[in-house]
């Protein structure tokens, strides 16, 4: 009965979302509303359609999973750590309305390409494409458990049903159906976290809050610390988030990004309740998974729907903005779009959602192989801090190519040693360079030097396109 429920559940989404791409979007969208989300009379996005179109493409599944085990580990901190990832949206608001205001671009390779040269620009972008990669089949993996057990055929059924059905209406309306099918999915997730947490709400009252010792507190705290020094590089690296950065007036995209942030921070705030729950509790495995076995098949169908939902929303984003990047960034190509590059991305589409699933095979290479693949794959925060500088330090005089590749490199090295270091349990970094405690205090150690490097790394590098101006 419940693997009928679960299933019912599943084609009842498709038939939802299928509805509102039906109704709202043109049997063909213009390649303008492809690529930036224009509607057919050539109108930019409201405010509240890029507001709520921001925040659920960051309300992913995966991020709704980790705020839970994050709360769930670390008690309250361990939430309010996640949800600072979301201060994410005010430095990407800032520094994009800068570069729009000062210098009119319209794009972030644009803005590099005439910045830091053609190269770099490339090098950022293959950068973002691993990124996005990672976000396909990280997000169809978590809500797929939900249909049975890693590598089963409810698991795999899952993964093909979501991702071809969500690739069948980006080909059919790119960026603005990801727009129009975002508002109704932000909406639909609203409710439904209202549901879990009328549900959760009688046992904090009963039991209070969790309490943690104080160890596991400073530990909480460390991560918090992590995710502050993060989000002055980490929105960058998302194509998903500044690509709407650019499809409305910058002042509409300042205030749109700014209540973005504060809704989806607020979202994942309250639901890494779900992790408080299972650890005043004291339940077993995984947050997301262990408390709706706990109420029974209603709520897990609530969970169930609520990670369908944020998978769903970020799939399309991640599909839109794989075209994008292919048909025009990666050439950098700039004013009216063409149908022919809008046939190039909806075949992007297509390739991205078979490649970026392939990960999830690694289930087959046995307990240490499978996940060393996928961790080796994943660019991390840490791999991008050289972009914090690249950005948010461009109006400097002289900053260049090399200004570029010293901030670039310096914490791309940084971040591929401290992936070889995790996934294959040998030590690199001395224990000294740590910061706080617990299992993110190297993490936030090598952030806050490597940090300080890749800023020094571009000064210098001003320095030397000085030098080789004045040759």
């Amino acid at each position: 009965m419940a693997l009928i429920l679960t299933w019912t559940l599943l084609f009842g989404y498709g038939f939802f979302v299928y509805q509102i791409v039906q109704k709202t979007t043109p049997d063909r969208v213009s390649a303008s509303g492809f690529f930036h989300g224009e509607s057919a009379n050539g109108k930019s996005p409201s405010l509240w359609l890029l507001v709520s179109s921001a925040a659920i493409s960051w309300i992913f599944a995966k991020s709704i999973d980790n705020a839970a085990s994050l709360a769930q580990s670390f008690g309250i901190a361990g939430g309010i750590g996640y949800a600072i990832y979301y201060l994410s949206f005010v430095t990407a608001a800032i520094a994009i309305y800068y570069i729009r205001k000062r210098w009119g671009f319209h794009s972030l390779p644009e803005f590099l390409v005439n910045k830091y040269g053609a190269l770099c620009a490339k090098f950022f972008l293959i950068a973002i494409a691993i990124r996005l990669f990672n976000e396909v089949w990280s997000n169809t993996k978590v809500f797929s458990l939900y249909f049975g057990e890693e590598g089963s055929w409810g698991y795999w059924l899952a993964v093909l049903f979501v991702t071809a059905f969500t690739v069948y209406y980006s080909l059919w309306g790119g960026l603005r159906s990801s727009l129009l099918t975002d508002g109704m999915q932000m909406l639909l997730a609203a409710v439904l976290l209202v549901i879990i947490l009328v549900i959760l709400i009688p046992g904090f009252i009963s039991q209070g809050l969790p309490v943690v010792d104080s160890e596991t507190n400073r530990a909480g705290l460390t991560f918090c610390g992590l995710a502050f020094v993060q989000i002055f590089s980490y929105p960058f690296h998302d194509p998903v988030l500044t690509d709407r950065a650019f499809i409305t007036s910058p002042k509409v995209m300042l205030k749109g990004f700014i209540l973005a942030g504060l809704v989806s921070g607020g979202f994942i705030l309250l639901f890494s309740g779900v992790g408080l729950y299972a650890l005043t509790f004291g339940l077993a495995g995984k947050a997301t998974l262990a408390v709706p076995k706990l109420f029974g098949l209603p709520l897990l169908l609530v969970f169930n729907a609520i990670m369908l939902t944020s998978a769903g929303s970020t799939l399309d984003s991640t599909f839109s903005s794989v075209a994008k990047l292919t048909a025009r960034d990666w050439s950098n190509r700039q004013g009216k779009p063409e149908e022919s590059e809008a046939r190039f991305g909806r075949w992007s589409m297509i390739a991205i959602a078979v490649l970026g699933n392939l990960p999830l095979l690694g289930v087959y290479l046995g307990d240490k192989v499978g996940p060393a693949i996928i961790l080796a794959t994943t660019i991390s925060g840490t791999m991008v801090m050289g972009l914090a500088p690249i950005f948010l330090l461009a109006f400097i005089p002289n900053a260049g190519r090399w200004s570029f590749n010293f901030s670039f490199w310096t914490g791309l090295s940084l971040g591929v040693l401290r992936v070889v270091e995790s996934a294959f349990s040998v030590q690199i970094f001395p224990e000294w360079i740590a910061i706080g405690a617990g299992k993110y205090a190297l993490d936030l150690g090598i952030n806050v030097y490597g940090l300080i490097l890749c800023t020094l790394g571009f000064l210098l590098g001003t320095i030397c396109n000085r030098m080789g101006d004045t040759r």
